[in-house]
């Protein structure tokens, strides 16, 4: 989320250094930094080339293991190390600042200059999407270099990949800079478990610090349309400037005959360039103002149009071609002097009306993307893909990539319906609902490489109410949570797919923190899965549940909290934690939580870890391949000898072990900080 980062605080030990996890120099960062040697040495090829049937997988996941949850999608996800190729293999790894850690699956192939990753079509494509890693520039900002598409060995186009848009280093907010030092250096800093500034000498930290957000992807239109079983070849040229190309995955795609509306506000008309040269923002705001006076949509035909500010919109509708042939393009920026609500810089994007000002209403955005320019994160600008407030709206079918946050939405403000849109590659959040935000759902919306938390609802000041976040699919946030809730009223989570979090976050997050209003009335989480989630946690030194709740700013005792049929595989260390922290753990509880019909296959260390006060209830939960102990229970950290502060009440039904008897109701059973056993690969039930 894009607020300032206040820490999660310290525990009563120091963290130990971690190793192995930074590079010396961006011009090369090595192999071992980046988890790119793996399996060096080994045979390359992900499968033998006799053998072409293709793979299709879901967030890295046999499809039958996440049926009838996640966003229904019109693409077939196909990752690289399942494709048949002669570079190597790198992952699994799961260690933050490498590149396995951040690719779907955390594995992918590199490439180095002349090698190949082929894939078989699964069905007929007449476009794909590569998701893809190329070094940063010595000095930051990025390189290009090509890759060569080849389809049943003839060349059909020619990508310029580009690492403009990712590579960042440091503390947050991050910097473009691989060389920059602290960026806050009176800051805790685990790596040398210090404070800088009252250090002497001074530590040094190796440069680039903490690089991350290594990925990027690109859609491309293949000219016609292929046959199942028919293969698409990526090349990286002999010569290419990119020492390294890192492929982590091919989404192939079927896509439809652009969208024409005959009665409407055509922005060509209105003097609108669909090639991009010129600016096109004026043009679109000149349909916008006849549409509304005629009653009419404005229709956006196929081009690029360069808007490089905010369009207002109010009692519109907007419709554009779909979002592979109407593109809305533009460059970030600088204000001669900083904004009104601090922002220093603008770019593309639309935006309901402040809702100090009343807000927009009546909004309907469909069937375009928005590709903007931002490179690095700035929390005061307003670079979102879509902001404002907006009652009574609609969007659908959009592509969001390298804006700041896709969706960023500052109530009060009700009634939006947002479906059907693909957000990629955004520098913060994908989606937030922010301040008083109610009576509003987020369905069937993919995300991946948000750089914080996917979608999340932040109840700051006001809280939001009676909201829904329903059949999405979140992979591989960067930064922070796949899905997260701070506070708010009557909230459901449902049948969602959470795969892969990078660093300092969980799939699913339910946090009483930056300044969030209480929960209250019902929190339903119901049939979501989550996959290889839990993350490593810097300050605390301790892994990360796969769904983590955090009573940090006040106790999380009001709420009536129905956790239902959820799936949590592989997940790297608790399939559940629940936690406060150590500075207020003698404040603040977790109670009212209720877990039912819970699958959980594989963990790293335990099924729950209960580092709080409070208590739980768990009926007909089953586990298996639990690396540790069924439960971590340390509660305050008090041991007082009448048991935990945290009671378990096992309402039955809990089957694999995990929950014995001897553990009810409230037995110690701490180990601040088990050893991680990698679980199995999940299978079926």
């Amino acid at each position: 989320m894009s607020r300032k980062f206040t820490g999660f605080g310290t525990r009563a030990r120091r963290p130990q250094r971690p190793t192995g996890l930074y590079a010396a120099t961006v011009a090369s960062l090595t192999a071992a930094a980046l988890g790119l040697g793996v399996l060096a040495g080994t045979p390359a090829g992900a499968r033998p080339a006799t053998d072409p049937a293709p793979v299709v997988t879901r967030a890295a996941l046999d499809p039958a293991l996440v049926a009838g949850r996640g966003a229904k999608v019109a693409f077939a996800e196909q990752e690289a190390e399942n494709a048949v190729t002669d570079g190597t293999v790198i992952g699994p790894d799961r260690t933050a600042y490498t590149l396995p850690a951040e690719a779907s699956g955390r594995k992918a192939v590199r490439l180095t200059p002349g090698e190949h990753v082929e894939f078989t079509l699964p069905a007929a494509a007449n476009a794909v999407t590569v998701r893809y890693s190329i070094p940063d520039a010595p000095g930051g900002g990025g390189i290009t270099a090509p890759l060569d598409v080849a389809v049943n060995g003839t060349k059909r186009a020619g990508m310029t990949l580009t690492s403009q848009y990712s590579w960042l280093y440091n503390q947050y907010p991050f910097s473009n800079d691989p060389g920059a030092g602290l960026l806050h250096p009176d800051w805790w800093i685990t790596e040398c478990s210090c404070v800088p500034a009252a250090t002497t000498p001074a530590p040094v930290i190796e440069k680039p610090f903490r690089p991350s957000h290594f990925y990027d992807e690109q859609r491309l239109l293949l000219g016609r349309t292929y046959r199942a079983g028919d293969t698409v070849r990526l090349t990286v040229p002999a010569g290419s400037r990119a020492a390294w190309t890192v492929v982590d995955l091919l989404d192939s795609e079927l896509v439809g005959r652009p969208h024409i509306e005959l009665l409407a506000a055509n922005v060509l008309a209105f003097g609108a360039d669909p090639t991009g040269r010129r600016d096109a923002a004026g043009a679109i705001e000149k349909a916008i103002a006849f549409a509304r006076r005629t009653q009419l949509k404005v229709y956006i035909p196929p081009g690029t149009y360069r808007v490089d500010r905010h369009i207002v919109v109010d009692d519109v509708t907007i419709t554009g071609a779909g979002n592979w042939y109407t593109k809305i393009k533009g460059r970030e920026v600088a204000l001669d002097e900083p904004a009104a609500d601090g922002s220093t810089h603008t770019g593309v994007g639309f935006y309901g009306k402040d809702a100090a000002d009343g807000g927009s209403r009546n909004v309907h955005l469909s069937g375009f993307a928005i590709e903007g320019d931002v490179r690095s994160r700035i929390d005061t600008d307003q670079v979102n893909g879509i902001g404002g407030a907006m009652s009574d709206s609609t969007i659908e079918g959009l592509h969001i990539s390298h804006t700041k946050v896709g969706m960023w939405f500052d109530g009060p403000m009700r009634n939006l319906r947002i479906s059907g849109n693909i957000i990629v590659d955004q520098i913060a959040d994908a989606i937030n609902f922010h301040t008083g935000v109610t009576d509003s759902r987020v369905t069937q919306t993919f995300v991946r490489n948000s750089g914080d938390d996917g979608l999340a609802m932040w109840s700051e000041k006001i809280a939001n109410a009676r909201n829904t976040f329903d059949h999405n699919t979140v992979q591989s946030p960067v930064l922070a949570n796949g899905i997260a809730i701070y506070g708010g009223t009557d909230t459901t989570v449902s049948d969602n797919l959470v795969a892969d979090p990078v660093r300092e976050g969980s799939a699913l997050h339910i946090g009483s923190r930056f300044g969030a209003e209480p929960f209250a009335g019902r929190l339903n989480l119901d049939d979501n899965t989550t996959v290889r989630a839990g993350t490593y946690e810097l300050n605390w030194n301790i892994g990360l549940g796969a769904l983590w709740i955090f009573a940090l700013d006040k106790s999380i005792d009001a709420a009536d909290i129905r956790v239902t049929g959820d799936h949590y595989l592989d997940s790297t260390y608790n399939a559940i934690m629940l936690v406060s922290d150590w500075a207020v753990k003698d404040q603040y509880d977790i109670e009212g939580v209720h877990f039912k019909d819970i699958r959980v296959d594989g963990t790293g260390t335990s099924v729950l870890s209960a580092r709080a006060a409070g208590g739980a209830s768990f009926e007909n939960v089953d586990a298996r391949n639990v690396g540790a102990v069924g439960v971590n229970n340390c509660g305050s950290f008090n041991f007082p000898a009448t048991g935990s502060e945290f009671s378990l009440t096992d309402v039955g039904g809990n089957d694999g072990g995990w929950l014995a008897p001897w553990l009810l109701p409230n037995t110690i059973t701490c180990d601040d900080r088990p050893a991680v056993v990698p679980p199995p690969a999940p299978g079926a039930w």
